[in-house]
C-alpha cells in the first residue's frame, strides 16, 4: 500500500465536501476542568449513519472503477464501515455483499439493512471481526468480488483523515490528539494531515484492553497476535495489518490501553454531562484522559469521538450501573 500524503487527504476533503458532516469540535469544560488542560472533543458520532467511517467509505466508493463497481463489493465491518458502504451502494446501486460477526450490535445490523435496501447481502458469521474478514475476502477471491477493506486502504485512509484536517482547521493550535486505533485507517489518515500541518504534535491511539494489538506490537514494530475478548469498543477489535503499524511508527507517537470499566465512564460521562450518545469505540479517548492514562495537563487536546451507534439496552445498562 503507498503511504498517503497530505494532499491526498485534501484531495478526500474537496471530494467529501457537502456529502458529509462537517461536525462540530467542541470545548468541554468539565474535562478540561478534571484534566488540567484544555479539552477538544471532535463529535463524529454526529454524522449521517452515526460515525466517522462514512467519510471513507464514500471516497473508497466513488473512487471504484467502472470495472470494479460491475463486479460488485464485498466487506467486513464491525457495523459502522458497513453502514458507509451500504449507503454508497445504494447511491451507485452496486451489489454489496457485507459480512458482520456475531458481536456486531443488533442496532447496527438493522442500521446496515435499512441504508443498503435492495442493493445489500448482509450476512453474519462467527463472533469477533476477523472471523468477517476473513469470509469477505474468500467470497473475493471465490467470487472475483471487489474487496473494500475498512482500514487498509489509501482512499479509506484519506477519507478518515479529513476528521483531522477538519479538528486543525477548527482549532489550529491544539498540540495533542487522541485518537481510537482499530484496524488503523482512521489515526493514520488523522496522523498523516496532523504531522503535515503542525509537525510538533503528538498523537496517542487508544484500545481497549480487550482487543489490544497496537500496545502490544507498537516497541518491536512487529505485528503481534494478541488474544480477543468481548468489548463494549466493538468496532476497534481485530488484527492490525503490517503495513499500518509501519506508518505508524513514522507518524503515530504512542498508543495505550483502557480497561472496560474505564469505557463504561467515558460514555456515561458523555451522555450526562455532553448529552450525547456515543458507543464504546467513539468513548476510549475519553475514556484515557478521566482515567489519567494519558495526561492533558498544561496541553491544548483533541480527542475523536468516532462514532455513537450503541446498543440502546447497553446504554441503559451503563447508565443504571455507572456513578459518576
Amino acid at each position: 500500500m503507498i503511504w498517503p500524503k497530505a494532499t491526498d487527504i485534501l484531495l478526500a476533503a474537496q471530494f467529501l465536501r457537502e456529502k458529509v458532516r462537517h461536525t462540530p469540535i467542541e470545548k468541554s469544560l468539565d474535562l478540561s476542568d478534571i484534566t488540567g488542560g484544555s479539552v477538544y472533543l471532535k463529535w463524529e458520532n454526529l454524522q449521517p449513519c452515526g460515525s466517522f467511517k462514512i467519510r471513507g467509505a464514500l471516497n473508497k466508493m466513488f473512487h471504484m472503477s467502472e470495472e470494479e463497481r460491475e463486479r460488485g463489493v464485498v466487506t467486513a465491518s464491525s457495523g459502522n464501515h458497513a453502514q458507509g458502504v451500504a449507503i454508497a451502494a445504494r447511491m451507485l446501486n452496486v451489489k454489496a455483499v457485507i459480512f458482520v460477526p456475531g458481536v456486531c450490535p443488533a442496532n447496527k445490523q438493522r442500521a446496515i439493512k435499512r441504508l443498503g435496501g435492495d442493493v445489500v447481502d448482509l450476512r453474519v458469521v462467527g463472533h469477533l471481526y476477523d472471523d468477517a474478514e476473513q469470509a469477505a475476502r474468500q467470497l473475493a477471491k471465490s467470487e472475483g468480488l471487489t474487496y473494500v477493506s475498512s482500514y487498509e486502504d489509501h482512499h479509506i485512509i484519506c477519507g478518515a483523515g479529513t476528521v483531522g484536517l477538519e479538528m486543525l482547521l477548527d482549532v489550529p493550535d491544539l498540540d495533542m490528539l487522541v485518537v481510537p486505533a482499530g484496524g488503523g485507517g482512521l489515526i493514520s489518515g488523522i496522523a498523516t494531515i496532523a504531522k503535515a500541518l503542525s509537525p510538533g504534535i503528538r498523537i496517542v491511539g487508544v484500545q481497549s484492553v480487550a482487543s489490544m494489538p497496537w500496545v502490544v506490537s507498537w516497541q518491536s514494530g512487529r505485528v503481534v497476535d494478541v488474544t480477543y475478548s468481548d468489548s463494549l469498543a466493538d468496532g476497534l477489535t481485530g488484527s492490525i495489518p503490517q503495513s499500518l503499524l509501519d506508518l505508524a511508527r513514522v507518524r503515530v507517537d504512542d498508543f495505550m490501553a483502557v480497561t472496560e470499566d474505564d469505557i463504561a465512564k467515558a460514555i456515561a460521562f458523555l451522555h450526562r454531562r455532553h448529552h450525547q450518545i456515543v458507543e464504546g469505540a467513539g468513548a476510549v479517548g475519553v475514556a484515557a484522559l478521566l482515567s489519567g492514562r494519558v495526561s492533558a495537563k498544561g496541553r491544548r487536546v483533541g480527542v475523536v469521538i468516532s462514532g455513537g451507534n450503541i446498543d440502546h439496552e447497553v446504554l441503559m445498562n451503563i447508565l443504571e450501573k455507572v456513578t459518576l
